[in-house]
């Protein structure tokens, strides 16, 4: 049973969803924090900003009103303090550029007005800001999960009359936030490929690859097969023209040789007939009888090799049989008979003469060298195994493959006083191979020999 990503189909749209899925985390990964850290630059601003307006309104004010002045301004989140000397003690870092730019631009652009930025981000596990009230501290960890980080920034802002505006706050950096829509989003979008570009595509694609395979299996087993459509893609309709000038040049070989053949035969037979004539006539008797036992063998080798060319070039129409009777009918057939066991019933798919004529040739092949025939068969879930046993001396190991050559006999136990002219096992091999299955030789552990015929049992749809 093929598993679904065993096809090309399901390999595919595997991979597809794979790169879709990475990509999607990918993304997920470099943007998910976007928001925050807009957010985040947002609140710097703001800071910015409230601290230049503050700075403004302190050097406007009289002395007795900054205090008030401060205390106003101040938040749970930024805290504003006047002191003789600056809270940053450095110049600003480059990160804190854009801040300082800012401030400079709100109190009127002054070069010379000395401004301080820094930046730093605080490690895991820093408290909530200490100006935050315990209920707002205790709402804020629930928020951020206990995982807070934070970027503290502190700005120092030299006023006219010598005083430093200090400004400390903190924004919290908010823990990875994995949208829903973005899974959405993904679904979707998985979703729009498979159905609008991979199932349509793809079915232009494996449908004609599928058409093909299975159209080159029922020509490897000598079914007639019609031209296949020119359809998909142009690598697939390639290969579809590919295989029909194949069937076209396999056909007329295969049609061209029987033809050949048929005519040797019987151009042959003319001359042979002739032979048997003239060799009637001499009257010395050993040498007539020599002569005519020549004539005859070779009358029967013409007969042969063309009945191995009609076995190479059946048109014979496929059916499906039960195999249990037909082997009981070809039992009944033959003169001699064999053992049977066929209790189970099995169909298979074959041309029913072709294959008795292959079956007969090897049970009547252990008839004659074997003393006697034993038929019994076994299948799977894609073939059946016919299994011929007899109880004779067996064929050396060497000759298991050897037999099947055309006009092969093996000098002692297949001579040709015995009979035969070593064409029964190589027509039987040509049909069974034509079937798209085959025929194996192996001796039995017991004694004597065993012939597997292996034929698949159903052909596939087309």
């Amino acid at each position: 049973m093929p598993r679904p990503f065993d096809s090309l189909r399901g390999q595919l749209v595997l991979l597809i969803v794979a790169a879709l899925a990475v990509a999607q985390t990918i993304s997920l990964f470099l943007f998910v924090d976007e928001r925050g850290l807009a957010v985040r630059a947002a609140l710097g601003f703001e800071a910015a900003g409230r601290a230049a307006n503050v700075a403004l309104l302190l050097e406007e004010a009289p002395a007795s009103l900054q205090q008030a002045i401060l205390r106003a301004a101040n938040s749970p989140l930024v805290r504003f303090d006047l002191s003789e000397i600056p809270a940053v003690d450095h110049e600003s870092h480059a990160d804190g550029g854009a801040l300082e730019a800012r401030v400079r631009g709100l109190l009127g652009g002054a070069t010379d007005r000395e401004i301080r930025v820094e930046l730093h981000e605080v490690e895991h596990g820093v408290l909530p800001m200490p100006h935050l009230a315990p209920e707002m501290a205790e709402m804020h960890l629930a928020m951020m999960r206990g995982d807070l980080s934070a970027i503290e920034m502190q700005l120092s802002i030299a006023l006219a009359d010598g005083q430093w505006l200090n400004v400390g706050t903190r924004f919290e950096r908010p823990p990875l936030q994995w949208p829903w829509v973005s899974f959405v989003s993904f679904g979707l979008t998985a979703a729009i490929i498979l159905v609008a570009a991979c199932w349509f595509l793809l079915t232009r694609l494996t449908g004609p690859l599928l058409r093909v395979s299975r159209a080159a299996d029922r020509l490897g087993r000598g079914e007639t097969v019609d031209q296949l459509p020119l359809i998909g893609p142009d690598e697939v309709r390639n290969l579809t023209q590919a295989f029909n000038r194949m069937q076209a040049r396999l056909t007329r070989f295969v049609a061209d040789r029987t033809r050949l053949l048929a005519a040797l035969g019987h151009d042959l037979r003319s001359p042979l007939t002739a032979m048997r004539v003239r060799a009637e006539m001499v009257e010395e008797d050993e040498t007539r009888e020599s002569l005519v036992a020549s004539v005859e063998e070779m009358q029967e080798m013409v007969d042969a090799t063309l009945a191995f060319a009609r076995g190479m070039a059946s048109s014979e129409v496929y059916e499906t049989v039960d195999l249990a009777s037909y082997l009981r009918q070809l039992q009944a057939d033959m003169i001699d008979g064999f053992d049977l066991d066929a209790s189970e019933s099995i169909s298979v798919r074959l041309r029913p003469h072709s294959v008795r004529r292959a079956l007969r040739n090897i049970i009547e092949n252990a008839q004659r060298y074997g003393k006697g025939a034993t038929v019994t068969y076994q299948h799977d879930a894609e073939d059946v195994q016919i299994l011929i046993s007899d109880s004779g001396p067996g064929i050396p190991e060497a000759d298991l493959e050897q037999v099947f050559e055309p006009f092969f006999r093996l000098e002692k136990s297949r001579s040709r006083e015995t009979g035969g002219t070593g064409l029964g096992l190589s027509i039987a091999r040509t049909i069974i191979r034509a079937h798209g299955g085959d025929v194996t030789l192996a001796n039995r552990a017991e004694g004597g020999l065993r012939a597997t015929v292996t034929l698949p049992r159903e052909a596939k749809p087309d």
